[in-house]
């Protein structure tokens, strides 16, 4: 099983979105039981909370199925469970080392690398536009996956 966590700064906006993202392409391909997709945070501010309004209305326009959710916040030994820790921005990254520590088995790694891109993916709790979260979101999901089933992935 292929183990896949998103991380943002609360885990309301950008992470539960491209939890959500990615589990609806796994759905499509018929490969949902070789994954298990989740996100967090790595900050404390928002834990236990649902996903943001915004996403949520935003995944519900495009046809993306939610669920409930609360916030939680990355650990230490998330770096253990999960093959890969994906981030939304640069920001997050420094937080992820902060939180695991090193990173010697190379799991961490911005969303938006994956589709080419040296960018971070705007945060809609500032910005308002979810749109172009989603978008973002959606480049790096399917860039992502597409190597994941490639076997390219280091």
């Amino acid at each position: 099983m292929i183990k896949v966590l998103f991380i943002c700064h609360g885990n309301i906006c950008r992470s539960p979105m491209a939890e959500f993202v990615m589990k609806d392409m796994v759905r499509k391909i018929g490969l949902e039981k070789e994954f298990y997709i989740a996100s967090a945070a790595t900050s404390t501010e928002e834990i236990d909370n649902d996903i943001h309004y915004g996403t949520r209305r935003k995944l519900r326009e495009v046809g993306i199925p939610t669920s409930p959710r609360r916030a939680v916040q990355l650990t230490k030994a998330d770096y253990m469970r999960y093959d890969y820790l994906i981030a939304m921005d640069s920001w997050n990254v420094r937080n992820i080392l902060r939180i695991v520590g090193a990173d010697p088995q190379k799991k961490v790694s911005l969303l938006l690398e994956f589709a080419g891109l040296h960018r971070d993916i705007a945060d809609p709790w500032y910005t308002g536009n979810f749109d172009a979260t989603y978008d973002d979101v959606c480049k790096g999901c399917q860039a992502l996956l597409e190597q994941i089933l490639a076997g390219n992935m280091e």
